[in-house]
């Protein structure tokens, strides 16, 4: 039981880890011609590796979904005016890509069928051996 709530906290922690790196760093751009915004691109890119990660490795959607509401909780913080009057996610169209991106992603993720298919169990696969 320990083990659980343990790793609960742990997946809840890693998902807001990724949505502070990925708050700080979805404003960034190049300008090749025109401006590429690399920083929310690999944000997203990044937040949809972890949870397509967990969502693989896991044997339920609950750790996908413990991470993805660790990194929303803190991304929708961080949409929060401060006391001194900063916003770390301003309202314009990376803010919201990076907002609506990240619940999209989630949601897709945690909604997606199981891929791995059915696994036959030992009695079942000597049974048949």
């Amino acid at each position: 039981m320990l083990s659980r709530i343990v790793s609960a906290v742990l997946l809840v922690l890693t998902g807001a880890v990724f949505g502070v790196i990925g708050t700080i760093a979805h404003q960034a751009s190049v300008t090749w011609g025109v401006t590429i915004p690399l920083g929310l691109i690999g944000a997203l890119a990044a937040f949809a590796a972890l949870l397509t990660g967990l969502r693989l490795l896991g044997h339920s959607r609950l750790p996908a979904l413990l991470a993805a509401l660790g990194a929303i909780a803190v991304i929708l913080l961080f949409t929060q005016q401060s006391a001194g009057g900063s916003v770390l996610i301003p309202n314009n169209l990376a803010g919201q890509v990076w907002l609506v991106g990240t619940i999209l992603i989630a949601a897709i993720a945690i909604a997606w069928p199981d891929v791995r298919g059915h696994r036959p169990t030992d009695a079942a696969s000597r049974a048949t051996a």
